[in-house]
């Protein structure tokens, strides 16, 4: 593992740069709407075209990582990524009427996003032959991007007090650094496959693998949305509740927005770290994490006053930080090398889409049934550990998920 240390560091810039690169926009979205005169709706659509984007090209990042090599699709997809912020930045400096410009450097990061932080995971299974090395390794990615998390609302509301566009004039650089970080230090074990295996073959082992294993892999897809759902579902109404109800906005808001988030952040780098190659731990990481979060979410009432607000919800971070790591390990572990990349990229496709529909279900829920809220995230949470104790069954003896790829 030490010998990886810096591979581990550069690889973990990655989530981190993405999370900043998207999540520190949140908490300027307001000033955004002032600055250039567009709505509410308008607004949301900056964050929503980089997430749809991503979620649609995650699966052919995935082959081609699987295709050509994992840096070099990962490099590639920064550079992408820091031209987005870079067209952006450009837009809001020089233009009138920035939007669309806005919107188009937007677009480009989603694009960049879709070969980055998704790539990561397969590329860390890559490195790694010993299981629990792979899952110290990515307990330590989910940590850095979750940390990300904590930090992107405190520094986007820094960033904006300078001048409203800095937050986009910041992801360009913060790319670079993480382009020459990979460069230097990541060094991915070639596949042999990579470059002998036509799409044909390649598409038939995919096939085999959800054939042999289709009821575990889909049931790590459905956790995963389910968790990053639930998880931007609190975080939307929490930053709601706390301008409308409570008037805390700029690097406060972002603070107390971050209380949760550390705990999760905490909580996921100690499951990475207990969680080992035991499969039967990790099942049961899971089940206990989203128990835990259904727990607390389901003591939340609508007139739960704001510190006891802030306790339940980093309860529920706790819960979901504990399951993350082991749906990683899982779903990277269980599958072999030539097709990991596809594989884990639906996986990310799928949390993307919960990062994506849970703000705007969760305002429906606000605006026309507020006390289902949280008792239907709870309701979420519990499905999430029912899905795993019914269709997630390592043996007590296995070592390793055995996921066979026939060619």
């Amino acid at each position: 593992m030490k010998k990886k240390k810096w591979d581990l560091i550069a690889l973990a810039s990655i989530p981190l740069v993405m999370t900043l690169g998207n999540s520190m926009l949140i908490p300027v979205l307001p000033i955004i709407e002032r600055q250039i005169g567009i709505s509410a709706f308008q607004s949301s659509l900056i964050i929503t075209v980089y997430s749809v984007v991503a979620i649609l090209l995650i699966p052919i990042a995935g082959y081609l990582s699987d295709k050509i090599g994992r840096k070099k699709v990962i490099i590639p997809s920064l550079i992408i990524t820091g031209i987005g912020g870079a067209v952006s930045a450009f837009a809001a400096w020089k233009m009138n009427d920035p939007y669309f410009l806005i919107l188009v450097g937007r677009f480009l990061q989603g694009i960049g996003a879709a070969g980055a932080f998704p790539v990561v995971i397969p590329t860390v299974g890559d490195m790694f032959d010993d299981e629990k090395q792979v899952s110290e390794g990515l307990g330590l990615i989910e940590t850095s991007n979750t940390f990300g998390k904590v930090l992107s609302p405190v520094i986007g509301a820094l960033l904006a007090v300078i001048i409203w566009y800095i937050p986009f004039a910041s992801i360009p650089i913060l790319s670079l650094l993480s382009v020459l970080l990979v460069m230097k230090c990541v060094k991915v074990p070639k596949n042999d496959k990579e470059k002998e295996t036509k799409f044909s073959d390649f598409a038939k082992s995919v096939k085999k693998v959800f054939h042999d294993n289709g009821r575990w892999v889909i049931s790590i897809f459905i956790i995963g949305c389910i968790n990053m759902f639930v998880l931007f579902g609190f975080l939307f109404h929490l930053s709601s509740l706390l301008e409308d109800e409570y008037n805390v906005t700029g690097v406060y808001k972002g603070l107390l927005l971050g209380i949760p988030l550390l705990f999760l952040c905490i909580a996921s780098y100690i499951s990475g770290k207990k969680i080992g190659e035991n499969k039967v731990i990790m099942r049961w990481a899971i089940i206990i994490g989203n128990g835990v979060a259904a727990a607390s979410l389901f003591f939340m009432k609508h007139d739960t006053n704001l510190v006891m607000l802030l306790v339940l919800l980093s309860i529920a971070g706790i819960g979901i930080g504990l399951s993350l790591p082991g749906l990683d390990a899982l779903i990277t572990e269980g599958v072999e090398k030539d097709v990991r990349g596809t594989v884990t990229s639906l996986y990310s496709s799928m949390r993307f889409l919960g990062v994506a529909a849970g703000p705007p279900v969760i305002a429906i829920l606000m605006d026309r049934f507020p006390d289902m809220l949280y008792l239907s995230l709870a309701c979420l949470s519990v499905i999430a550990a029912l899905v795993t104790l019914i269709a997630i069954r390592p043996s007590s003896s296995e070592k390793k998920t055995q996921v066979s790829v026939e060619h």
